[in-house]
């Protein structure tokens, strides 16, 4: 078996899971945002992956290139191609105001300034008849004006192709050889012409760049195979993934999520509510039994059609600051330091305070113990910093920092909420996991705030994004649009477009190495009510099943069913190689390791244990306040909690009251 490198590239760190030998082992760099492949090629080097052993490696890596090209602005020049009248789609949009009630708004950025959004023909109808052709010379006349333009790169989206692609083909056609070119009718074959326009055009505005960035990886590392983490949950080779970077907004968090719902599923504890706190934002989302897809996920602000992890992110982390507000009030984020300066303690010139500042003066964070020792905190210039918020409020620097954490934990709890109690599922009957280099630190805290008596911190919890790489199946998530009522949908008809789907599918997967007997394939619809805007996903079985599982979904997730007919939008199928079988060490069933300190913890009267989480031995069991140091994170266990440790390594930790 080939070695297997897991890498996630965040906003503070760039984190390496390497597995080998049935081994783990990790390491983290901080991250380097103008050319990311700096800190990769770094962790290979510290590691001692040297170009000797590369052909052997097998790097599968999630990436943040889209993601902040996008948050950020920094896109390519793009042109935006439709059909005759429709050039202001991406900028009239839906016409939903993000500000309701305010009479004299802010208008949203355009997307694509009006002289790069041109028209030309080849128009269809409804039903996929055709309403006006495409004219050759008008064609002619468009590759010659967008010569003039001389953009980056091309988005195409003409109506209804999604039922027939041919007119969006031939313009590709005259275009691919000098631009970069994204196609709806292969983005996203799906109805709704501003979603898939959208989708479409952030896939050729940040698709240069990523291909860029991929060509540069792989350069560095010649010798080894590279994949790349989708949005959804799945690997994709790297030299399709430049065509597709719209599939990779969620690249990093998906591979969290991959990794809970693994580490969940070896402890039978197949319902979870996670969080990821990194240095810049946290992630949160539900795993029940499988990753929740949706297709209705937003980048700053832009609808992204394609299947994504469902989850909720806020600016909340490790590196969030501080800052006392024009009103008196403390506030807590978005803003983050990031990875340069980084937070106060680090003492790399940051002044300003941050959440880690905030559990440093609190005693939470060991400072010599981060990052296994290999990084020093510094405690007066973190206190220095704190002082800015603490004088203002009339509060010691301690009591500041307690005022920080509770509002950080707030901001968390309040996310964590909308993805369980405004969803209509009681928190109670879940499990929370805690990952990121910042969750252990909460956990308990966000545990009580929903009332939950269940938690874990998984082993390697600080670097679970980048373990996610590792046990994430190769797939492919395919759609098309077949707008019919389901029961008079006939049923070959609806099976010929999961067979052309699935074909599709098991090409692009085979043509990556993958066997085609070790594919797997699930088949889903999207219904709705006659009249409805929106749909549920069903898994497929067969119509009349359909139909009557739909009402009963319907009804849990709304309260209500309708007397209405059923209707079918889109037709999905999910590909996905069967993962590589992956055993975890385990602990050895030794005496119970000692804790090597005892310290004092601002607010409590009693001092708390500090326990190396490498040391600890399978069934240990610990007793709050205690704190759990390791490498990459550590694990507040505060008062009226315990935990378990099991074979593979995992805090399960458990509520007992004060």
């Amino acid at each position: 078996m080939k070695t297997i490198l897991g890498v996630d590239t965040g906003g503070t760190f760039t984190d390496f899971v390497l597995y080998r030998e049935g081994q783990l082992s990790t390491h983290k760099v901080l991250s380097t945002p103008p050319a990311p492949e700096q800190a990769i090629l770094q962790g290979l080097a510290d590691m001692g992956l040297q170009t000797t052993s590369l052909d052997s490696l097998y790097i599968v890596h999630g990436s943040t290139v889209a993601t902040n090209a996008v948050l950020e602005g920094k896109w390519v020049s793009c042109v935006f191609i439709t059909n005759h009248g429709l050039r202001d789609m991406l900028t009239i949009g839906r016409q939903t105001r993000r500000e309701l009630y305010n009479l004299q708004p802010e208008p949203p950025p355009v997307p694509v300034a009006r002289e790069f959004c041109l028209e030309i023909g080849g128009r269809l109808a409804a039903d996929g008849s055709e309403v006006e052709p495409l004219n050759l010379t008008e064609l002619e006349t468009l590759v010659k004006t967008i010569d003039a333009l001389a953009p980056e790169a091309i988005a195409i989206n003409l109506l209804f192709s999604y039922l027939d692609p041919r007119f969006e083909i031939i313009i590709e056609e005259a275009l691919k050889d000098r631009f970069f070119v994204s196609r709806s009718s292969s983005i996203l074959p799906e109805f709704r012409e501003y979603e898939r326009g959208i989708t479409t055009w952030l896939n050729a505005y940040v698709g240069p760049l990523v291909a860029g960035y991929l060509e540069r990886l792989q350069q560095g590392v010649p010798q080894a195979a590279v994949s790349v983490m989708q949005s959804s949950g799945g690997t994709i080779a790297a030299n399709q993934a430049g065509r597709q970077a719209v599939h990779m907004l969620l690249s990093g968090p998906a591979g969290g999520l991959a990794a809970a719902q693994f580490l969940g599923s070896c402890v039978e504890r197949t319902r979870l509510l996670t969080f990821d706190m990194g240095g810049t934002s946290t992630d949160v989302a539900m795993i029940d039994g499988a990753l929740q897809l949706t297709s209705e996920g937003k980048i700053a602000g832009y609808p992204v059609a394609v299947p994504m992890v469902d989850m909720h992110t806020i600016g909340a982390g490790g590196g969030s600051i501080a800052y006392v507000d024009s009103g008196g009030m403390l506030q807590v984020g978005p803003e983050s330091a990031g990875a340069a300066p980084g937070p106060a303690c680090y003492n790399q010139g940051g002044k300003r305070p941050t959440v880690t500042d905030a559990n440093l003066l609190l005693g939470r964070l060991r400072p010599d113990a981060f990052l296994g020792g290999k990084m020093q905190l510094h405690e007066p210039v973190a206190r220095q910093a704190m002082q800015s918020v603490a004088e203002p409020l009339g509060l010691s620097p301690e009591q500041a920092a307690e005022g920080v954490v509770r509002i950080a934990n707030e901001h968390m709890a309040h996310a964590l909420r909308v993805m369980s109690v405004q969803r209509g599922i009681d928190p109670r009957g879940l499990t929370l996991v805690s990952f990121g280099g910042a969750g252990g630190l909460h956990v308990c805290a966000l545990a009580e705030a929903l009332g939950m008596q269940q938690a874990m911190v998984p082993v390697h919890a600080g670097v679970l994004s980048a373990l996610g790489m590792l046990v994430a199946p190769r797939s492919r998530q395919l759609s098309r649009t077949r707008i019919a009522r389901l029961m008079s949908m006939p049923h070959k008809q609806i099976d010929a477009v999961y067979a052309e789907l699935e074909a599709q599918g098991r090409q692009e997967l085979i043509a990556e190495g993958v066997a085609n007997a070790e594919i797997e394939v699930q088949r889903s619809l999207d219904l709705r009510y006659e009249g409805q805007s929106y749909y549920l996903n069903m898994p497929w079985d067969d119509i009349t099943s359909c139909e009557a599982a739909f009402h009963r979904l319907h009804a849990e997730r709304y309260g209500h069913e309708l007397d209405l007919p059923v209707e079918l939008v889109n037709l999905r199928v999910g590909l996905a190689a069967r993962p590589t079988p992956m055993a975890l060490s385990s602990l050895s069933a030794s005496e119970p390791s000692a804790p090597y300190d005892q310290v004092s913890l601002y607010g409590l009267e009693q001092s708390a244990a500090v326990y190396a989480r490498g040391e600890l031995s399978a069934d240990q069991q610990l007793t709050g306040p205690a704190l759990i140091t390791e490498t990459i994170s550590t694990t507040y266990l505060a008062s009226g909690w315990s935990c378990v440790v099991d074979p593979a390594g995992n805090l399960l930790l458990s509520y007992q009251g004060e």
